[in-house]
């Protein structure tokens, strides 16, 4: 199979699946417990149906929206994950480049392979520093600091992650940072020796946001360990209200699913809120961000940017979720598996297929710019 075979979501996941060993693919596409809440979150937007205008002038179309400060070229941008040199030996370099060539924003994870500064220098568009809460409060504002002096514009801190969630994959293969694989895990790394190969020839892994607290050596903690030992479960709205306000910027809460909690948010001044359940990976049995969307936009959504992610695979799902009011959508998969497959031109190549389907189907949904959708346009099935 090759890149130019490769056109939707499904084609990228097959591509990724041949090259990665087992664990490494099963890392990135499974889910929380009986992934329940991975599979609705695709399934949401097959409830909902578009219903399009005709005949009103569609030859020129603006894609691009404000969120977080920044414009974007078109209303997608690439989520902050974890891990990326795990997948393909460019990592966050790839996926850094292929948002600035298309003029949306790039996330860079605090489990990111690659430094925020060096980021920074690849591209200069749009960019959000995704952060954990830490029980050493020095090592929060110290990440706070070292991406303002990086000249990050806009922080997101993920808040539904105060633990790991129960990735039960990961379990049956052993699959670990650092690796700590068991037999089954091992013997699918051995029959795809072109990764293997790709991992021994170029620079170490490494965590650069947290090289002086996790390393890959064994030596110290493990990315599990992480989550269970460094996180502080005891975060509370009054921890984030001081980060908020020392920040003194676009801060973003990643993982608001309730009314409630995006209420808060805006009392504490968060500029910005991401409904995401974290792609199923956290709590299943979690309902899906599109299906939560429409409540929280109607509550919160002329004071603070809303945006979600979870599930998005085509153009269409994101026209569904800004009709219902969100200012963007986040993809976390969507580029990852082209990522693993081919590097910086999958990449490339799944950002111009969204870009193309999104201008596509806004045509035929008879829109021109982005606010022009509504939920005017929308019926949703019983």
């Amino acid at each position: 199979m090759r890149l130019t075979d490769c056109y939707n979501f499904h084609d990228f996941r097959r591509m990724a699946k041949r090259r990665l060993p087992g664990p490494i693919f099963d890392y990135i596409d499974g889910a929380a417990d009986d992934e329940v809440t991975y599979r609705r979150n695709s399934a949401a937007f097959e409830a909902c149906d578009l219903v399009p205008d005709v005949l009103r002038g569609v030859a020129e179309v603006d894609m691009s929206v404000t969120v977080m400060g920044q414009k974007l070229a078109m209303p997608v941008y690439c989520s902050p994950t974890a891990l990326q040199r795990l997948f393909h030996h460019q990592g966050e370099r790839a996926v850094a480049a292929a948002a600035g060539k298309y003029g949306t924003m790039f996330g860079v994870s605090s489990l990111g392979t690659i430094s925020l500064e060096e980021a920074r220098q690849i591209s200069a568009g749009p960019q959000v520093y995704q952060f954990y809460f830490h029980k050493d409060r020095g090592l929060n504002h110290e990440m706070m600091a070292r991406a303002k002096n990086a000249g990050v514009q806009a922080m997101m801190l993920t808040v539904d992650s105060i633990t790991g969630g129960n990735r039960e994959r990961d379990k049956r293969t052993g699959f670990a940072i650092p690796f700590k694989l068991n037999l089954a895990g091992m013997m699918q790394f051995a029959i795809k020796p072109s990764w293997a190969i790709d991992w021994m020839t170029h620079e170490a892994f490494r965590l650069p946001q947290l090289e002086n607290h996790v390393k890959m050596d064994g030596g110290a903690l493990s990315i599990s360990r992480y989550f269970t030992e460094m996180l502080d479960p005891s975060m509370s709205w009054n921890d984030v209200a001081d980060m908020v306000q020392a920040w003194g910027g676009q801060f973003c809460l990643k993982g608001i699913m309730s009314v409630e909690d995006a209420k808060r948010a805006v009392e504490i001044g968060c500029t910005s809120i991401v409904l995401s359940n974290h792609g199923g990976r956290q709590l299943d049995g979690s309902r899906s961000a599109f299906d939560q969307l429409a409540e929280i936009v109607d509550a919160v959504g002329d004071r603070i940017d809303v945006m979600m992610d979870g599930g998005v695979q085509r153009g269409t799902h994101v026209l569904k979720a800004l009709s219902l009011g969100a200012k963007a959508v986040g993809l976390g998969r969507y580029y990852l598996f082209p990522l693993a497959a081919a590097g910086r031109p999958g990449v490339e190549r799944a950002l111009e297929t969204m870009r193309t389907e999104i201008e596509r189907d806004m045509k035929l949904m008879g829109c021109t710019s982005v606010d022009q959708l509504t939920r005017r346009n929308l019926r949703f099935r019983s």
